[in-house]
C-alpha cells in the first residue's frame, strides 16, 4: 500500500518531489537539530489522486491518524482538547516554490470550548485565545468555504472604529469575543451551516482545501508563468502550532542569508512583535528591521544568526527563513533557497566560489539565460511616478522613449536629424524596416510575440510592445482610453512589462551590455555585478561544446554580434538586402519581359549584393557565415495587391495616360499573376532558384566574389551557402551543381572553399534526411518554419487568435514558437541528425530558428547532438550561458 503521510523525522531535502519544497526542508532542519515544531507532511502523490479522483483517498485518514496521534504524544496536548487543545497549521509545500499561490490555515482545532483552555495555556491570556480564535474562521472561511474575505475585513474595521483604535493589537479579550461572533455570523449567511466545532472534521476540510488550491486560478497562472509542470500536485504540512502573537516577548519574521536584492551579506529580514506570521506578509502592520531583534531579544537574535549560518553552511545558498519567537523560544517554521533578483543571482553565486562553497561549474548552473537577459536591458527609473497609457505585450524587453512616429520614412527623417522616435503601427510589415532601424523602440496595437514587429525588434536588440490592442491608430493620432497621442508627443514603451507611458520616462543603462560591447567605464569592472558576470561566463565558455553563432543581415550587426562573444553567423538573409532603395530592382527583375531585361537586373544586384557580402565577410573574418539565399515569396517586394488595383483603377477613371500608369497596369499584372492563396507554402526558397534563371546564380556569384575579395586582402573568409526549403534531395543537387561551377570559376587558385548546405524547415526535409545530407555538407534547421508545418499553424496569425485559450487550457505550457516542442518539432531535429549524420558523419549540424536563443532550446539542441545554435546579437550571450550551463548539466548526469 502507497505511504502518504511522512513524519518530519523520515523525510529530507531531498525528497522534494515527494514532501514538496517545504516538507522536505523542515524534514531537513529537524535532522540537523534545529528547533522545529512538531509534525507530518502529507505527499504529493495524495495530493494527485485527490485530484484525479475528486474526492478522498482510501487509507489517507488511517495514516494521518496513526501520524496525529503521535503528533499530540509528541507534544503533550490532544487536538481539541478542551482543557489542553493541540492546535495545527496546514500549510501548502509544492516541489518548487510558488509564494502565496496556496492555501495556508492557521490555529485548526479552536472551538468555542478549547478557546477557554487555550486561554489557561496561555496564563491567563484571554485576549491570545479570542484573536487565534477569530484567525481561524477568518482563514478557514476563506480557504476552505470560499467566503468573501472582504466582509471579515470589514467587520474587523468595524470593530476597530467601534473602539476607536487603528490598530488590531489595541482590541482587547472582550472586543475580539464579539468580533468572533460577527465573524460566525458571516459565515453562516454564506456556508449555510455554523463554523465546524469537530476539531478532526476542520483538519480534513483544511487539507483537502489545500489540495484544491493547487488549482486555483492564480496558482495555474503562477505556474504557467514560472513554467512548472501541472500535474506535480502539492504537499500538506501540518504542524504544531507555536504562536508569536502571545505579547511583546513574542513575535514572527523573515530573514535572508544575503540581500535577495543585490546579493550583499548582511543581515536582512522582517521581525514584527506580537504577531503571526499572515501579518507580516499582508502588511497590516509596520515591521522592524531585523537587526533591531538584538535590541528586543538578544538570545533568541543570536540563536537566529548562528541558524542563518548553519543553513547557508548546509545548503550552501541564499536562504530565505521563516521563524516565530513563542515567549522568547525561538522556532524555525520554513527555509528554502531563496528567491533572489538577477544581480542578486550572479553575485551571490560568484561570492559562494570565492568563500569555497560551491566550484564554478555548480556556480554557473546556478543563474540561468532569462536573468541574463534581465541583466542586458536597459531600465526605466519610475520614480517620478510617470502616467500610464496602456499595456501591451513585452515582445522585446528593454526601455525606450521619443517621438511618437506613424510611418517608417518619418521615423528615417527625423531619426536622421537627431531625434529619438518611437514608430507605432497597427502591425509591422518588411517596409517598416527601415523605420524599426531608426527608432528607439516599436509600439503595436496588434500581434505577439512572434509577429513580425517581436521578431525583427528581438534581433535588433529593439525595445517593443506589440498587441497592444486598446490602441486605435490613426494617420496622425492615436487613442487609448481617451487619451489622444499625437505624432511629436513624446511616450515611452517598456519591453519587458508592455507598459506604455505618456512623456520621457528616465532611463539607466546596462552595464552588463556595456561590459559585453567593450565600453564599460574603468571604473565599474571590478563592481561585484560586472565581475560576477565576468567570471560565470567565462568559465561557461570553456565547458560549452554547443558553438554560439548569430543571425545577422549588415556589417554593424555582425560586429556586435562578435563583440558579444558569437563565433560566426548561422543565419544571414539575403531577402533584407533587397529592401529601401534596392526594391526598384527587384522590381525590375520580376517585371522583366524577357532575358535580356532579367540579366540586366541581375547584373545592376550583384555588385550590391557583393559589397554587402564582403563587408559582413570582413567583420567575422576567420569564423564561418551562412549565407541563405533568397527565401520569402517576390510578391513580397511589390505593392499590395488592393492598393495597385485602387491606384490602377482611379487612373483609369479619369482618364490619365504617362508611363507611370502604365508601368503601374503591368506591375498589377505581375502582382495577380504571382498572387498565392497561401504564399507561405508557394513559390519561394529553393523554387525561386529553379524557376527564376539566373537568380540563385547571381547570389553565389556575388558570395563567391566577395569571398575572393577579402582573401585577397590577406583575409581568412569561410564562406557557407545555404539553400532554403528543401523538400527532396534532387532540389538540393540541381542548386549544388549550378552554384558549384560559378564557385570553381570565380574562386580559381584563391584557395577560398565555400560549404554548400540546406536548411531544414519542412517536415519531409526531416524525414529524408539521410538522402539530402549526400548532397549538403551542413543543415541548419529553421525551426520557425519547421515548427509552423509540422503544427499546422500560420505564425503570424494564430498567436493572437487562439494562442491565449491554448495557454488557458493547458494544451501549451508556453508558445511553441517561443520555445522547441520536444515531443514533435524536436523528435524532427533528432532523427534529421542522427538520419543525416548516418550517412554523412561529418555532417555539421545546426539550428538558426528563434529557438536559437531559448535558454531551454538551447539544452535541447546540446542534448540531440547539434554542433552550434544561432540567434540575434543580443541573445548571444545569453545562448552562450545556456550552452555552458547544457555541458555541466549533462556532464553531471553521465556521472550519475
Amino acid at each position: 500500500m502507497a505511504k502518504y503521510v511522512y513524519d518530519f523525522a523520515e523525510g529530507n531535502k531531498d525528497l522534494k518531489d515527494l514532501l514538496g519544497g517545504k516538507g522536505a526542508n523542515l524534514a531537513e532542519m529537524t535532522n540537523l537539530g534545529l528547533p522545529v515544531p512538531a509534525g507530518f507532511t502529507i505527499t504529493t502523490e495524495a495530493c494527485q489522486r485527490f485530484l484525479a479522483k475528486g474526492s478522498h483517498v482510501d487509507g489517507l485518514g488511517d495514516e494521518i491518524d496513526r501520524h496525529l496521534a503521535g503528533l499530540e504524544a509528541a507534544m503533550g496536548r490532544k487536538l481539541g482538547d478542551p482543557a489542553d487543545p493541540l492546535l495545527v497549521s496546514v500549510r501548502s509545500g509544492a516541489k518548487f516554490s510558488m509564494p502565496g499561490m496556496m492555501e495556508t490555515v492557521l490555529n485548526v482545532g479552536l472551538n468555542d470550548e478549547s478557546v477557554a483552555g487555550l486561554s489557561r495555556q496561555a496564563g491567563g491570556n484571554d485576549r491570545f485565545a479570542w484573536d487565534s480564535y477569530r484567525r481561524l474562521i477568518q482563514m478557514f472561511g476563506k480557504t476552505v468555504c470560499d467566503v468573501p474575505g472582504d466582509e471579515f475585513e470589514d467587520a474587523l474595521h468595524k470593530a476597530k472604529e467601534t473602539k476607536g483604535v487603528r490598530d488590531d493589537v489595541q482590541l482587547d479579550a472582550d472586543d475580539l469575543k464579539s468580533l468572533v461572533s460577527a465573524y460566525k455570523k458571516v459565515f453562516s449567511k454564506h456556508v449555510g451551516h455554523d463554523f465546524p466545532q469537530d476539531p478532526r472534521q476542520q483538519l480534513d476540510l483544511a487539507i483537502e482545501a489545500v489540495f484544491r488550491s493547487w488549482n486555483a486560478d492564480r496558482a495555474v497562472l503562477y505556474r504557467r508563468q514560472e513554467r512548472i509542470p501541472a500535474d506535480l500536485g502539492t504537499a500538506v504540512n501540518v504542524v504544531a502550532m507555536v504562536f508569536g502573537n502571545l505579547g511583546p516577548d513574542s513575535g514572527t519574521g523573515v530573514a535572508f542569508t544575503r540581500d535577495p536584492a543585490t546579493g550583499e551579506s548582511g543581515i536582512y529580514g522582517d521581525y514584527l512583535q506580537n504577531a503571526q506570521g499572515e501579518d507580516v506578509v499582508a502588511g497590516i502592520r509596520n515591521t522592524l528591521p531585523l537587526a533591531d531583534l538584538e535590541k528586543i531579544d538578544k538570545k533568541s537574535y543570536d540563536e537566529l544568526l548562528q541558524i542563518m549560518a548553519t543553513l547557508e553552511g548546509h545548503y550552501h545558498d541564499l536562504c530565505d527563513i521563516e521563524f516565530t519567537i513563542e515567549r522568547g523560544k525561538l522556532w524555525m517554521l520554513q527555509t528554502r533557497v531563496g528567491k533572489r533578483t538577477a544581480a542578486a543571482a550572479f553575485t551571490i553565486a560568484a561570492q559562494l566560489v570565492e568563500e569555497g562553497m560551491i566550484d564554478l561549474d555548480e556556480a554557473v548552473t546556478r543563474v540561468s539565460g532569462a536573468q541574463l537577459a534581465q541583466l542586458m536591458f536597459p531600465r526605466f527609473d519610475l520614480s517620478g511616478d510617470p502616467t500610464s497609457l496602456t499595456r501591451g505585450v513585452g515582445a522585446s524587453p528593454g526601455a525606450a522613449y521619443g517621438s511618437v512616429v506613424f510611418t517608417s520614412a518619418r521615423a528615417v527623417e527625423l531619426a536622421a536629424a537627431g531625434e529619438k522616435v518611437i514608430l507605432v503601427r497597427r502591425e509591422t510589415n518588411p517596409d517598416d524596416l527601415p523605420g524599426m532601424i531608426a527608432a528607439q523602440g516599436i509600439l503595436t496595437a496588434r500581434g505577439g510575440k512572434t509577429s513580425h514587429a517581436a521578431v525583427v525588434a528581438r534581433g535588433m536588440g529593439k525595445t517593443c510592445v506589440c498587441g497592444a490592442d486598446q490602441v486605435e491608430v490613426g494617420r496622425d493620432r492615436f487613442t487609448v482610453h481617451g487619451q489622444v497621442v499625437h505624432e511629436g508627443d513624446v511616450i515611452s514603451i517598456d519591453g519587458t512589462t508592455g507598459r506604455v507611458y505618456l512623456g520621457e520616462v528616465p532611463v539607466r543603462p546596462s552595464e552588463v551590455v556595456q561590459y559585453f560591447e567593450g565600453d564599460l567605464d574603468p571604473a565599474l569592472a571590478n563592481e561585484p555585478l560586472v565581475a560576477a558576470v565576468h567570471q560565470l561566463m567565462t568559465h561557461a565558455d570553456q565547458r560549452a561544446r554547443l558553438r554560439v553563432r548569430t543571425n545577422a543581415d549588415t556589417g554593424p550587426d555582425a560586429a556586435r554580434a562578435r563583440r558579444f562573444g558569437a563565433h560566426g553567423i548561422g543565419l544571414c538573409r539575403t531577402e533584407h538586402m533587397f529592401l529601401g532603395d534596392r526594391r526598384e530592382l527587384v522590381e525590375r527583375l520580376i517585371l522583366a519581359h524577357n532575358k535580356a531585361e532579367r540579366d540586366d537586373a541581375l547584373a545592376a544586384l550583384r555588385p550590391l549584393q557583393r559589397d554587402d557580402f564582403l563587408e559582413i565577410f570582413r567583420e567575422m573574418n576567420g569564423l564561418p557565415v551562412t549565407v541563405r539565399l533568397i527565401d520569402p515569396p517576390l510578391h513580397e517586394f511589390l505593392p499590395s495587391l488592393e492598393e495597385l488595383a485602387v491606384q490602377v483603377a482611379v487612373a483609369k477613371e479619369r482618364g490619365e495616360e504617362s508611363e507611370e500608369v502604365e508601368r503601374d497596369e503591368r506591375m498589377l499584372a505581375a502582382v495577380r499573376r504571382m498572387h498565392e492563396s497561401n504564399p507561405m507554402l508557394g513559390l519561394r526558397g529553393v523554387r525561386l532558384g529553379l524557376v527564376i534563371p539566373g537568380l540563385f546564380a547571381m547570389q553565389v556569384r556575388a558570395i563567391a566574389e566577395a569571398a575572393v575579395a577579402l582573401a585577397a586582402e590577406g583575409g581568412r573568409p569561410r564562406p557557407e551557402i545555404m539553400v532554403p526549403l528543401v523538400g527532396a534531395v534532387q532540389e538540393l543537387e540541381t542548386v549544388r551543381a549550378e552554384a558549384e561551377k560559378i564557385i570553381a570559376e570565380v574562386a580559381g587558385d584563391s584557395g577560398v572553399e565555400v560549404l554548400i548546405g540546406t536548411m531544414i524547415e519542412v517536415p519531409r526535409a526531416a524525414l529524408t534526411a539521410g538522402q539530402i545530407a549526400e548532397a549538403a555538407e551542413f543543415f541548419s534547421f529553421g525551426t520557425n518554419d519547421l515548427t509552423q508545418m509540422a503544427w499546422g499553424f500560420s505564425r503570424d496569425d494564430v498567436e493572437g487568435a487562439f494562442f491565449w485559450r491554448y495557454l488557458e487550457l493547458g494544451i501549451f505550457g508556453i508558445s511553441p514558437f517561443e520555445s522547441i516542442d520536444r515531443d514533435g518539432v524536436g523528435r524532427l531535429v533528432r532523427i534529421a541528425g542522427e538520419e543525416g549524420r548516418a550517412a554523412r558523419p561529418d555532417l555539421k549540424l545546426g539550428v538558426c530558428g528563434e529557438h536559437g536563443g531559448d535558454p531551454e532550446s538551447v539544452h535541447f539542441f546540446h542534448e540531440v547532438g547539434l554542433d552550434y545554435v544561432s540567434c540575434s546579437p543580443f541573445r548571444v550571450p545569453i545562448a552562450r550561458l545556456e550552452a555552458g550551463r547544457a555541458a555541466i548539466e549533462s556532464a553531471g548526469s553521465d556521472h550519475r
